[in-house]
């Protein structure tokens, strides 16, 4: 397989080769499967979440009710510096 950048990004995993002692195709094969697998952890979790919606066992919170209580914990932690 062939992957092409454009110069700019080449110029910086050259580099990055450069500053690691590591070959690039190494680099760009580990960023291409640390974003495989990040990308299926994400997904299991949002697959799990929709399950434990759709079941019951979590309910949704509404998002002004989100957005309060985000409010009131950041007011709190101001409270607490000063």
């Amino acid at each position: 397989m062939e992957v092409h950048f454009t110069p700019e990004v080449q110029a910086k995993l050259e580099q990055m080769a450069r500053d690691t002692g590591r070959r690039s195709d190494e680099l760009v094969e580990n960023a291409v499967t640390d974003f495989f697998e990040d990308f299926a952890f994400t997904r299991e979790t949002l697959d799990r979440r929709y399950d434990d919606l759709e079941s019951g066992r979590v309910k949704p919170i509404p998002g002004d009710e989100v957005f309060a209580r985000l409010r009131a914990k950041s007011a709190a932690r101001r409270a607490e510096r000063q």
